[in-house]
């Protein structure tokens, strides 16, 4: 694992048996080919993906539903073991140190992942025990994560009374409280308005400033202008991998809009074009 690597993934690959027949079904009009590269009717789910994210990078980590990101992540985080290849995380080999994993990370979902019935200090002191910090670190984290939101006089309001925008930045400002080296971020602005949405990537440009290594899923295509490098995944596999920019030259499209259209759509032709 090279020093500037975050996330070294190498032919991770995780299959699922055809336990549920309602899921089965759905998986295999999605992508009927998948279940034929494992055999014996197990579900590809996430086929043998190999990349690397460095360190102090936002990742656009990008697929249409049912593409193998969600799982992707998973394991990634230590959530769920592989079932082929290899991955290290902050260090951490995802299969035989997940705990060392989840210690190194931050994870803030799509779903709001604060309790809402509780003030914004006692989230903040609830997650800060969870990851080991001390009294004082709290203490501390607490006062310079709230003068840093503009929210120092909110510490004593109940988090669902708060502003949308607010709630947004307090969550991924939780997530960082433990300084962890890497920080998933599962659409974390799915729902919210187009200002909310520019004011949050704000903060990650601002995380990622400070060295810590972004991986962030969207379904917002103009977010994923604002990530150094995205991959879009497709039936598992990686369709597509480098910064924007290259991508669309590369696939002779003008956004991101058409370039995930060209690379998703459901033929799985992901080849660019050539030049004539």
């Amino acid at each position: 694992m090279a020093d500037d690597d975050a996330i070294v993934a190498r032919d991770l690959t995780r299959t699922f048996p055809p336990t549920h027949a309602g899921t089965w079904s759905v998986l295999r009009r999605a992508s009927p080919k998948r279940e034929e590269r494992e055999g014996g009717g197990r579900f590809v789910a996430v086929d043998r993906i190999t990349f690397d994210v460095h360190a102090g990078e936002v990742f656009g980590f990008l697929g249409a539903n049912g593409a193998g990101k969600t799982t992707a992540i998973r394991m990634l985080t230590g959530l769920l073991a592989p079932s082929g290849g290899t991955a290290r995380v902050a260090g951490h080999d995802i299969a035989g140190e997940s705990e060392a994993v989840k210690r190194s990370i931050g994870y803030m979902s799509q779903r709001f992942s604060l309790y809402e019935d509780l003030t914004v200090r006692e989230n903040i002191r609830l997650y800060g025990g969870i990851y080991d910090l001390t009294m004082v670190q709290i203490r501390e984290r607490t006062e310079r994560m709230l003068v840093r939101l503009g929210m120092a006089d909110a510490g004593g309001r109940a988090v669902r009374d708060l502003p949308l925008v607010w709630r947004q930045k307090l969550a991924l400002s939780v997530a960082l409280v433990h300084e962890p080296r890497i920080v998933f971020l599962d659409e974390p602005t799915s729902g919210v308005d187009p200002i909310t949405r520019r004011q949050f990537w704000e903060l990650i440009y601002e995380a990622a400033a400070g060295g810590t290594t972004v991986l962030v899923t969207t379904h917002y295509m103009d977010e994923a202008e604002y990530c150094d490098r995205i991959s879009i995944m497709v039936a598992g596999r990686i369709g597509a991998m480098g910064t924007p920019a290259d991508l669309k030259a590369q696939f002779r499209v003008q956004t991101i809009d058409e370039l995930f259209v060209r690379v998703a759509r459901p033929d799985g032709a992901a080849a660019p074009e050539r030049a004539s």
